[in-house]
């Protein structure tokens, strides 16, 4: 096998790709022949330690992937060599083949795609549990989605379109808010030309949306949060802005809104059946065509530092997916 390791996390530039002896399943763990994975933010923070996980080292980054067991460690009884599965263990991706926990893996239909696979897992199940969840959306009710054009962006606009909401996507970009518009958005807005507080007040006629979702954090995240409705759920997802905002309580305090804390890493570990019953909702929406990951580019394995280049010009709407 070959894969991509990292002996020292200084960045992307001291990756290297080696070949390394093709590893057998331990008890609890599957052989995965990788098909694709997709790249997630948390890929650069971990090879430039900045992550809150910190690997042994050496290790092979790549947290989310999609591939066929080729193996099975003693006691795995819920898959079999040749099913096709996604994953998302944190690290063991960017290669041809990994080991993977097999409690970890999602068994997958034949007829759904490796590369959206790949790309499925961490921007939905964020997304299912934010929306459905952590704020409760109603039919009827109106979703503002920050990022919108990135991959958790772009998952919110459909979960809350399936779920009969109406939804404003916020983007960088004319490119980025047609996008939004391809994929399900009600009505878009381009806050690098346009006041956000005076976009959104008119796009709801002065109410403000019912639900915020914020996977940028920095600047926007006051504005966003003065313009919510009564009873609104700003809904924090993360900061890829580089910056955690810090946010005047008094504002929650005036519109009778709550400040709604996203982590869908704790929620699967500390609520196991009640993630897995929405990972089965989630691959079956799939199958019924309700939702379908929006694909920036398809890149070979082997150009994985030129991907982590174009994911750092901002440029990337959608996600980024690494093929084998």
């Amino acid at each position: 096998m070959h894969a991509w390791l990292c002996e020292n996390p200084v960045g992307v530039e001291a990756l290297t790709w080696k070949e390394l002896p093709t590893p057998q399943p331990k008890a609890g763990e599957v052989l995965i022949e990788i098909k694709a994975a997709s790249l997630n933010f948390p890929d650069l923070l971990i090879v430039q330690n900045k992550y809150q996980m910190k690997p042994e080292l050496p290790f092979v980054p790549g947290s989310e992937y999609a591939g066929v067991v080729q193996a099975l460690g003693d006691g795995v009884t819920h898959l079999k060599v040749g099913q096709h599965v996604a994953c998302l263990s944190g690290t063991g991706g960017f290669g041809t083949h990994t080991l993977a926990p097999a409690a970890l893996c999602l068994p997958l239909p034949e007829a759904f795609s490796f590369v959206d696979a790949a790309a499925f897992i961490m921007i939905y199940a964020t997304s299912h549990h934010a929306l459905v969840d952590r704020a409760q959306l109603k039919a009827g009710e109106t979703v503002l989605v920050l990022g919108a054009a990135g991959g958790v962006g772009t998952s919110a606009i459909q979960i809350a379109k399936a779920c009969g909401a109406r939804v404003i996507a916020a983007a960088s970009s004319d490119e980025k808010c047609a996008l939004c518009k391809s994929i399900g958005a009600d009505a878009t807005i381009n806050y690098s030309k346009e006041n956000l507080r005076d976009a959104i007040k008119l796009l709801t006629d002065g109410k403000g949306p019912d639900v915020i979702y914020d996977p940028v954090g920095g600047d926007l995240a006051e504005p966003a949060l003065r313009s919510i409705a009564w009873r609104g759920r700003y809904l924090v997802i993360g900061f890829a802005s580089g910056t955690i905002p810090s946010l005047p309580l008094n504002l929650p305090l005036l519109k009778g809104a709550s400040v709604v804390g996203v982590f869908w890493g704790s929620f699967a570990k500390h609520e196991p059946k009640a993630n897995a019953a929405m990972m089965q909702t989630l691959a079956q929406w799939y199958m019924q065509g309700k939702i379908k990951p929006a694909i920036d580019r398809s890149m070979p394995m082997a150009d994985l530092k030129a991907a982590f280049a174009h994911m750092g010009s901002r440029g990337v709407m959608g996600k980024l997916v690494m093929v084998n």
